[in-house]
């Protein structure tokens, strides 16, 4: 008898074995969970890895103050179902403890002051290893990680201190001080992500889907009109509209956009994923078109 394995089963078998390795490897792991798609599939893949055990370590969520409330109430519910323990680094709790200062300009984000408040929740829980949702075919900068990525004793990356995964063996010897950021969808793409969510039965928030919310466009991008986010005052081409849209990806409100779609379920995502050729971050978020480097340089200060 044959059996004929898909390639969703070699990834999620990849990303099971790398999610185990960590917990036989580590004495104090904890995985990101923003609420978004990516990390709702992780958290499923460490659930299976676990499994019929608990899953052995907390969540975290770097919590900007302006994400989505769909999002947060979402992640909220998940974590009781799950009867999981949450940690959030608060970015708004940093700026009243005077750790950081914001910037208030029109168009700005607090999206660069999230590495504060994840190298201090690191640092304080002494965190040896970070699971993230990071995957290679969203940004370049992330495209040169590896499933194990070494940060030294500041929490920052250098690519050249990256180590060899020939045979997805996995080098995690560390240095008092530093760890590891370890991304076992390293090899996943969008298009996989929703097909493992369509086969897995995977909730997501609505904001995936699409639905009519109030926009307005800017440098090209469509960014939702709310408490955080409204038109610069006197920008004629910044007048609100009500469009049908949908998120790709979600973070920060002030710097991720929506796509104009009429995906209002997972089959018709995946097939407007799979005729898309921008990735997500490229096409949805505007902190990344800073410069050529600008996801480089924040990983380079300890940003995911």
């Amino acid at each position: 008898m044959s059996y004929q394995t898909s390639h969703l089963d070699a990834l999620e078998a990849e990303a099971v074995h790398v999610i185990r390795e960590v917990i036989a490897e580590f004495e104090r792991p904890v995985l990101m969970f923003s609420g978004g798609k990516d990390s709702a599939v992780l958290l499923h893949l460490a659930l299976k890895a676990c499994w019929p055990g608990p899953v052995p370590f907390p969540v975290l969520h770097v919590d900007t103050g302006h994400n989505f409330p769909e999002v947060i109430d979402f992640r909220d519910r998940r974590v009781a179902e799950l009867g999981l323990r949450l940690e959030v680094a608060s970015v708004q709790g940093a700026i009243d403890r005077g750790e950081l200062s914001e910037d208030r300009r029109p168009g700005a984000s607090r999206n660069r002051l999230q590495t504060h408040s994840l190298l201090r929740a690191i640092e304080s829980a002494h965190y040896d290893a970070v699971f993230g949702g990071g995957r290679r075919d969203e940004e370049k900068a992330r495209a040169k990680e590896r499933v194990f990525s070494l940060r030294d004793e500041f929490g920052q990356w250098d690519p050249r201190r990256q180590r060899p995964e020939l045979w997805n063996l996995y080098n995690t010897r560390h240095r008092p001080g530093e760890h590891f950021r370890v991304f076992p969808l390293s090899n996943w793409t969008e298009l996989d992500v929703w097909q493992y969510i369509a086969g897995q039965g995977i909730e997501l928030p609505t904001i995936y889907f699409a639905h009519t919310r109030h926009v307005f466009r800017r440098d090209g991008m469509l960014l939702a009109l709310g408490p955080f986010t409204a038109p610069r005052d006197g920008a004629a081409d910044e007048a609100p509209f009500s469009a049908t849209v949908r998120y790709r990806t979600v973070g920060d409100m002030t710097c991720t956009a929506a796509v104009e779609s009429l995906a209002a379920d997972v089959v018709q995502v995946i097939a407007e994923t799979a005729a898309s050729r921008i990735s997500e971050r490229g096409a949805t978020r505007a902190d990344d078109r800073a410069s050529e480097a600008a996801m480089e340089d924040r990983k380079r200060e300890g940003y995911f």
